[in-house]
């Protein structure tokens, strides 16, 4: 597939014990599913080539000699497909049984891997049939071929360097130090586990938690094939549960006692850009052996789905604990930054928009926490010449709503002043009309604050920061900026969470606020509404949030962003806009790191932010012409 995504399968056959025919027969069916959806790499259960639960009949020369023969059969029949397939059987070597997993690629068994912990505990009797291996890799004769036989083993897909995979089974999931760990420090991105985990209450969720934060722990892609139906057997029961997971998150899932196939696409490129993150410790690494196999490059559909708002949780209850996390932790840094300078007031532009709205509710949430007087923060209102009366009659509202003081300052005389100063004529709506009312407002708050005792808290979001959108040395500007890492598409949900807890006077004009299209208010309006809209000058934020997100957490490529949003916003936005507005990301975020390299504090509340002092170094003047010459390069 593009970009470095696998099509990953887990298949749970049903089981007939010991009927290697049955067995094999149900294993091809599923091949064949799987060859369907083109699934590049297809994961069985453990032992599943005879069944798990056979007893004493894994001593058995007839079972042992069929599960050769009946893995041949199967390995025969992908001879010609382009597919990594694992499945599970028992495999005697030198007088000892092992429990190995199969690799199967292009008719061919290309690799052996055994089994490294028994369970010998409580329903578990492994040690009574099955041998640990040694780490060392040795060649076995298996079907007639000389294969790779051990636990270091990592199989690599011949024309995708990011498509390497190692496997493990069921209980070395379950120690204290699993191979995956091993198998991910020598290069391994995705796990594929061969696994027979029988049923119990409770035990799906603890199974998905150890999935999900093993493929965290690792940093890669987890494939985890569980036994079903016809496991079952005397005390034991066996429920198919499947897992596909990436980086600590779940891809996909089976009900339980379903069986058949499963799948998602696991992200290899995102694997290998967080590791380069994380993985340049001093790991310890050891003697693997590499095999190559090839698997289908076609294209397919990728069904695995993206967020349309990364930043916000879709479940409503979810996406009230983060605004509620988030508005707490706003508040504590500010808190901080009050203590610290032992500040008189805290003063706030207030517009009548949603930055400045949520900025003053974390002063207001941070104030009460300290015990002081509300009057001390001071909320500025400074209309001037594209002002409209919903925002300046809001912003009063707001004030008086939350009990803060309220200063309402009519800069137009001062600015109509400077600009005739600079001899620019005021009917000219250009930059310098729109940043002379920025730069006036940042004057009027800092000589308020000093007049005060106090600090000016800024309102700028991380969406603003990443695009550029503030006037240097205007907004731009404050002494500690509250919302700079919070994205614009999340400040609309916070500050609703807090309307819906609120009451009265004050829910009502949040609500309107919330109601209120988002401008700066530079250009005059037209018959009393606003005019000027920033969505449409640098594009809806929906979209710059999307980008931000999968450019900065996922290290996404500009051509890689587009192919998911293409996925994501179908039927929303045209391929012809997301790729326009994508340009003007880029040729923004690179243009604009110069107002970043010199930005105030502010709380860093996710796993995105963009200050010059924690996660983004970037230089001022680096070119976007790599970036930009790539979307350039798109055919729509």
């Amino acid at each position: 597939m593009k970009f470095g995504f696998v099509k990953a399968g887990a298949y749970t056959p049903k089981v007939k014990v010991a009927d290697v025919c049955e067995n094999v027969k149900n294993i091809i069916t599923g091949i064949k599913q799987a060859e369907e959806k083109k699934v590049e790499l297809l994961v069985f259960p453990e032992l599943c080539v005879t069944g798990y639960t056979c007893g004493d009949l894994f001593y058995s020369d007839v079972l042992l000699k069929n599960a050769e023969k009946g893995t041949e059969q199967i390995a025969e029949f992908t001879k010609g497909k382009r597919i990594l397939v694992f499945v599970g059987l028992p495999f005697r070597k030198d007088g000892v049984i092992y429990n190995v997993a199969a690799a199967i690629n292009n008719g061919k068994v290309i690799a052996l891997i055994p089994k490294t912990f028994m369970p010998n505990y409580n329903e578990f009797y492994e040690k009574r049939y099955f041998k640990s291996p040694s780490d060392k890799v040795i060649n076995v004769s298996f079907a007639k071929e000389e294969v790779p036989f051990g636990t270091k083993i990592i199989l690599k897909e011949n024309s995708n360097e990011n498509f390497r995979v190692a496997a493990e089974i069921c209980e070395d999931l379950w120690t204290p130090y699993p191979p995956s760990i091993s198998h991910a420090v020598n290069g391994a991105t995705i796990i594929a586990n061969l696994s027979c985990s029988n049923e119990t209450v409770g035990k799906s969720e603890y199974r998905r938690n150890l999935v999900s934060s093993q493929s965290g722990h690792a940093v890669c892609g987890y494939v985890y094939c569980d036994s079903g139906d016809g496991e079952s057997t005397t005390d034991t029961v066996y429920a198919g549960h499947n897992l596909i997971a990436e980086n600590g998150n779940v891809l996909n899932e089976s009900e339980l006692f379903e069986g058949g196939l499963i799948t998602s696409d696991i992200d290899t490129e995102f694997l290998e850009f967080e590791r380069s993150k994380l993985f340049n410790h001093n790991l310890p690494l050891s003697e693997y052996v590499t095999v190559g196999f090839s698997a289908n490059n076609e294209e397919s559909e990728l069904e695995r789905t993206f967020a349309s708002a990364p930043f916000v949780p879709y479940e409503t209850d979810k996406r009230n604990l983060r605004a509620k996390l988030i508005l707490s932790m706003q508040a504590a840094g500010l808190k901080k930054r009050l203590e610290h300078t032992n500040a008189k007031s805290s003063v706030i532009g207030l517009s009548g928009g949603l930055d400045s709205t949520l900025a003053l509710l974390v002063a207001v949430t941070a104030y009460k926490e300290l015990g002081k007087n509300l009057k001390e923060i001071i909320a500025v209102t400074m209309p001037c010449f594209g002002t409209t009366s919903r925002t300046l009659s809001n912003s009063i509202k707001l004030a008086k709503s939350l009990g803060v003081t309220l200063k309402k300052i009519d800069i137009t005389k001062a600015v109509k002043v400077h600009l005739k100063d600079i001899k620019h004529d005021e009917t000219t709506f250009d930059v310098t009309y729109e940043n002379a009312q920025a730069r006036e407002r940042t004057q009027v708050l800092m000589d308020i604050a000093n007049n005060n005792g106090g600090l000016v808290i800024g309102t700028g979001d991380l969406s603003e920061v990443a695009l550029g959108w503030s006037t240097y040395n205007g907004d731009h500007m404050s002494m500690y900026a509250v919302n700079s890492s919070v994205p614009k598409t999340l400040v609309r949900h916070i500050v609703s969470y807090y309307a819906e807890t609120s009451k009265g006077k004050l829910k009502a004009v949040l609500y309107d606020i919330l109601d209120t299209p988002v401008s700066p208010e530079l250009i005059p309006g037209k018959d009393g509404e606003i005019s000027q809209k920033t969505e449409n000058i640098v594009g809806p934020y929906e979209l710059h949030d999307f980008f931000l997100y999968y450019f900065i957490r996922r290290g996404y490529s500009p051509s890689k962003i587009y192919y998911v949003a293409k996925k994501v916003f179908n039927g929303t936005y045209s391929d012809e806009t997301i790729l326009k507005w994508l340009k003007t990301f880029f040729r923004r975020f690179f243009s604009q790191q110069f107002k970043r390299s010199c930005i105030p504090d502010g709380v860093k509340v996710g796993s995105v932010a963009l200050s010059p002092r924690g996660d983004w170094r970037m230089p001022s003047d680096a070119s976007c012409a790599l970036w930009i010459e790539e979307l350039e390069s798109i055919e729509l």
